[in-house]
């Protein structure tokens, strides 16, 4: 017997495996060694009592907060797309996204709410009809690298202003790393593009005017009642929407997200203690080891700034925490803030919750695609700032 099979159940096809196959195996070694190294670093105990208050931790203070900025996001999404907003914001902005990303001007909404707060702010806008008839099929997965490419922006932004002295005054670095988040942006952003048009073609639309029965690129569907009835109906719907789509990216963010950290962080003084976010330390370690080819890459002071990018991937507010040592240390200065604000805001900490936001709006099947060229955005972010601070210097 084939070691794949397909099988029709009456309801939908089944993919089948023998009980046993290859990957069984493969799969036993990968999780005792994974587990196991952990195991080893911090203590069998302590690696579960981590485990498990960091996912408490994160349910508490990451998941709530990003259940709030999705609520709100997609009440103003609704409301924008009820009252005709959204054809507007696409008229206005088309001549910049275009041509940018290869997205329609309405997406610019998704942008801002993202940069004012987080990734998973623009999923409502890739569920909501009043802006996918905008948009092509194939330019709907690419929400998510848009919307972690200006993910977490502000609050980065800030944060690196705020670390600003009058020896080292930082406002043309963080200007230089907005920037060149948004160079890596567009790159992310065209090469998923690539990826998603070779799955959907690159002539479907994300909406099907024959569904809908009228042209919905003339006309909109609005609610019943009064302008002020349909505005307290559409944040409430949009709200509405706001919850289910963060109850859907819980599973993925609390699960990798936990991971992820454990990966990254390292142990702390005095040795594990089993509270949350302690960690291996394995991320650092790696960048360390790769130093030789990241710090020509991304003009590194020291090679300790690797940390930074590599804890990015996960969280950039974990990132930002080593900020002020290494500033205080010497081993950072005005071009490594330039390099740390265009990868922390490129990046966005997306491997913790790309998959969650993918898994929102259905697009489960693209998020290798999805991880693989935000991944390289960042990386260009991270070149592109040090190349163009490097160059402001020697004027």
């Amino acid at each position: 017997m084939a070691e794949n099979v397909k099988v029709s159940t009456g309801v939908k096809e089944k993919k089948l495996k023998k009980i046993i196959t290859t990957e069984s195996y493969v799969a036993l070694v990968v999780i005792i060694g994974f587990f196991g190294l952990m195991a080893w670093k911090m203590g069998l105990a302590f690696m579960f009592k981590t485990m498990m208050n960091t996912g408490h931790d994160i349910v508490l203070n990451t998941i709530w907060f990003l259940m709030a900025v999705i609520v709100i996001a997609g009440a103003i999404t609704s409301l924008l797309s009820e009252f005709g907003v959204a054809a507007i914001l696409n008229k206005i902005f088309y001549p910049l996204m275009k041509p940018l990303f290869n997205l329609p001007g309405v997406v610019s909404v998704g942008a801002v709410t993202t940069y004012l707060s987080d990734n998973p702010s623009i999923v409502p806008l890739a569920q909501d009809k009043g802006f996918l008839k905008y948009l092509k099929r194939y330019q709907v997965p690419a929400l998510v690298n848009l919307g972690t490419v200006f993910g977490m922006g502000l609050i980065v932004t800030t944060f690196m202003l705020t670390q600003s002295t009058s020896d080292m005054p930082l406002g043309m670095a963080v200007l230089v790393g907005n920037i060149c988040a948004i160079i890596g942006g567009v790159v992310s952003v065209r090469l998923m593009l690539r990826c998603s048009k070779k799955v959907y073609g690159p002539d479907a639309n994300a909406i099907d005017e024959d569904t809908e029965g009228y042209d919905i690129l003339k006309f909109r569907e609005v609610r019943e009642g009064s302008a002020s009835e349909r505005a307290l109906q559409a944040l409430l719907d949009g709200g509405k929407t706001g919850v289910q789509t963060a109850m859907t990216i819980i599973p993925g963010v609390v699960v990798i997200c936990t991971f992820i950290m454990m990966l990254a962080k390292t142990a702390p003084v005095g040795g594990y203690t089993g509270a949350a976010y302690e960690g291996i330390g394995f991320f650092p370690w790696a960048g360390e080891k790769l130093s030789f080819i990241l710090k020509p890459l991304f003009g590194f002071t020291d090679p300790s700034g690797v940390a930074f990018p590599v804890t990015s991937l996960a969280s950039v507010g974990a990132s930002l925490g080593i900020v002020q040592d290494m500033i205080a240390s010497g081993t950072a200065v005005a071009k490594d803030i330039a390099v740390f604000t265009a990868m922390g805001i490129c990046n966005a900490g997306f491997i913790t919750v790309h998959v969650g936001m993918m898994e929102a709006i259905g697009e489960r099947d693209l998020v290798k695609q999805a991880i693989a060229t935000q991944f390289l955005g960042g990386i260009v972010a991270g070149i592109a700032a040090n190349l163009m601070y490097s160059l402001i210097s020697l004027i």
